[in-house]
């Protein structure tokens, strides 16, 4: 009975948030809470399983609240945008500079891992240019989607937190071996760009697009003009302190000096007194991003009570102990490298949320019998989806960048599936040679 009643919560708690008619947080809480009223546990168990499970996650969601304001304070301060409006400047009319240029481009302003960012800051830029050579603008939404999905692992930016929310890992301790991978996901982005540079070369010169790519052609695009009110937030002239300030947070994240959360407390303090002094206009910058950061913070919190009540009244042990006497025993202790090699198709299917509050719990109980590490589950699930986050239809960042592009959903999936997958699949081969997983 309590793995059906389990199987019922879990699979009402995905639809709810693939149908997306309501806030996250509230099939998160309310659903769990249901099920354990349903399988007869009393207000004093379900105090206890909340109190547990929040136990586990506050640090979490005190490092996405601060993580989130900091980075956006950063972004206040116009740290990336002439970095990114001198590259695209560097480009000259080039393709195959122009796509290398992009690939980078869309790594460098996903380090705030905020995908509405990235796509607010790239697409204005390098729309036009685009345009100008004929060259296709799904080949720049697919290198801007691929590279923000490199930098999708950064421990800010969703996954990681959701993951780590739900193993009670820290959240940087899952990052630090994910840094290899990043580093080969770059490299083999740049590769990537180039290639397919090179194929919309051909393209152009054969008469399928604009402007003949044989030949440079000056530009002059840069960054979406700001308006006054962002102009008056810029700090140019400290541009090279904040920069400064970004790699010693980082740095101090990888070397694990202090707790993720307090880190980030520190170097939003000193973001906001090295670039605005004064209360009022601290509070102001504060203010700006709360929403951002309070929305991030609340659902971690949502899931710590998700978790706490999944954990404690044992559904997901009963859940998985009937599972693994369904699957065929050879599949059991791979499940998930195998939910991690379609991981990416997936995201076509179900929501990060769904995903990783809904399909890794269960996943971590089915194998946790066969002595597979939660962390090894974790990157297998994670190498294999992640790449894909932004051809996702419950993506919300894509459906930005397809309105500032003017592209349509069906297009990019056709366009961009089968290399994203198989870049997945690269990084994913790269990851269990190193062995973790």
């Amino acid at each position: 009975m309590l793995t059906l009643i389990g199987l019922l919560t879990i699979c009402s708690l995905v639809v709810l948030l693939l149908v997306g008619r309501m806030a996250p947080i509230l099939p998160l809480i309310l659903v769990p809470l249901a099920g354990a009223l349903l399988a007869g546990f009393g207000l004093e168990a379900i105090t206890g399983f909340f109190t547990d499970g929040l136990g586990k996650v506050i640090s979490i969601a005190t490092m996405f609240v601060f993580a989130i304001t900091f980075f956006g304070v950063l972004q206040d301060t116009g740290l990336f945008r002439p970095i990114i409006g001198t590259m695209v400047r560097l480009t000259r009319g080039n393709v195959i500079a122009v796509t290398v240029a992009t690939a980078l481009i869309g790594m460098l302003a996903h380090l705030d891992g905020a995908g509405a960012t990235t796509f607010l800051l790239t697409i204005p830029a390098l729309l036009p240019l685009y345009r100008k050579l004929g060259m296709s603008p799904y080949l720049m939404l697919l290198l801007l989607a691929l590279g923000a999905g490199i930098f999708n692992m950064v421990p800010w930016a969703g996954p990681l937190g959701r993951a780590a929310a739900v193993t009670g890992i820290e959240v940087t301790e899952l990052w630090r071996p994910l840094i290899a991978i990043q580093g080969v996901g770059v490299v083999l982005l740049v590769a990537l760009a180039v290639l397919l540079g090179r194929r919309e070369q051909r393209r152009i010169a054969s008469g399928a697009g604009g402007a003949d790519a044989g030949v440079l052609v000056e530009s002059h695009h840069s960054l979406h003009e700001p308006t006054e009110e962002e102009r008056a937030l810029e700090r140019p002239g400290r541009l090279w302190i904040n920069g400064g300030l970004f790699l010693l947070v980082l740095i101090s994240l990888f070397a694990g000096v202090l707790p993720a959360g307090y880190i980030f407390m520190i170097g939003l303090s000193l973001v906001l007194l090295i670039n605005y002094p004064g209360g009022k206009a601290q509070m102001q910058r504060i203010a700006a991003h709360a929403p951002a950061a309070l929305s991030m913070g609340m659902i971690i919190l949502a899931a710590g009570s998700m978790l706490g009540i999944f954990t404690g009244t044992g559904m997901l042990t009963s859940i998985a102990q009937d599972l693994v006497q369904v699957l065929p025993a050879s599949v059991v202790p791979s499940l998930h490298i195998i939910l991690g090699v379609f991981g990416l198709p997936m995201e076509l299917m179900l929501s990060t949320d769904a995903y990783y509050f809904g399909l890794l719990p269960v996943t971590l109980e089915v194998v946790a019998s066969h002595g597979v590490e939660p962390a090894s589950v974790v990157y297998a699930m994670t190498i294999g989806n992640i790449i894909g986050t932004f051809i996702s239809p419950f993506s919300p960042a894509l459906w930005l960048a397809l309105g500032l592009a003017g592209l349509d959903l069906g297009r990019h999936i056709r366009y961009s599936l089968w290399w994203m997958w198989g870049f997945s699949l690269v990084l994913f081969a790269v990851a269990w040679a190193l062995g973790m997983f």
